[in-house]
């Protein structure tokens, strides 16, 4: 591929990184209830209804994109596209607070719009250290097994990486997105032990599921970029 095909490669995967990580952080505070399939009955923990934040697929899906990217463009330009999506998160947050605190033409409408959005802080407060947490893991995990296996078994560090990350991820998130930034910042109501849980297991297996399913995906992306550079300008061989 020409190096104008890269560039423009590069450029859509940082784009789908952080168009995906900041849907997540507006999308997270609605909690989905997806019922479970009837052939699978009633699962332990979760019951007959998976309860899950509205971010789940996006967030699932900067993984992806993550993963995309360390393959072909190596650990260090991917931990800085992650230390740049973390940064990301307080412009977000910023930017949020102060549409929240500027006059509106409509109070009421404002009322609804801060009820809406403030709930948000919580979810930024969860996502921040579950972020960097997780993501930085990724990175690291996928990058050991790539140096052990070279440029085979992509779908093994595709899927080891993902689903150690998001299982990380998950709870720390959780955690403190609906239990303890509620209680200490005073916005929105924290949830019960059961529902915490219940929320955990659901948003994990829906990620897990995208793991393996993202797969084929992963290989293509790197196939039509070129499937990584040649030897002598391996970003890996750098490391």
């Amino acid at each position: 591929m020409s190096e104008r095909g890269l560039e423009t490669g590069q450029v859509v995967l940082l784009a789908l990184f952080v168009t995906a990580l900041t849907t997540a952080q507006l999308t997270a505070s609605k909690l989905l209830a997806v019922p479970v399939p009837e052939a699978l009955g009633t699962l332990p923990i979760v019951g007959a209804m998976v309860l899950m934040p509205g971010a789940a697929v996006a967030y699932a899906l900067t993984f992806f994109a993550s993963d995309c990217y360390s393959e072909l463009y190596g650990r260090r330009s991917t931990q800085v596209m992650v230390n740049v999506g973390f940064a990301m998160n307080f412009v977000l947050l910023a930017l949020v607070w102060v549409t929240i605190l500027l006059p509106a033409a409509d109070p009421e409408f404002a009322g609804q719009f801060r009820t809406v959005l403030a709930s948000g802080t919580n979810v930024v407060a969860g996502s921040l250290l579950a972020y960097l947490v997780s993501q930085n893991w990724d990175v690291v995990v996928f990058h050991r097994i790539r140096a052990a296996t070279g440029r085979d078994h992509l779908w093994l560090r595709n899927i080891a990486s993902t689903s150690t990350s998001q299982a990380i991820d998950t709870v720390i998130f959780v955690l403190v997105a609906f239990s303890v930034a509620p209680r200490v910042l005073g916005i929105g109501d924290a949830l019960p032990w059961s529902a915490l849980l219940s929320l955990m297991v659901g948003q994990y297996l829906l990620k897990l599921l995208i793991a393996v399913v993202d797969t084929p995906f992963v290989y293509g992306v790197v196939a039509a970029l070129g499937g990584g550079r040649p030897d002598e300008r391996d970003p890996w061989a750098l490391e």
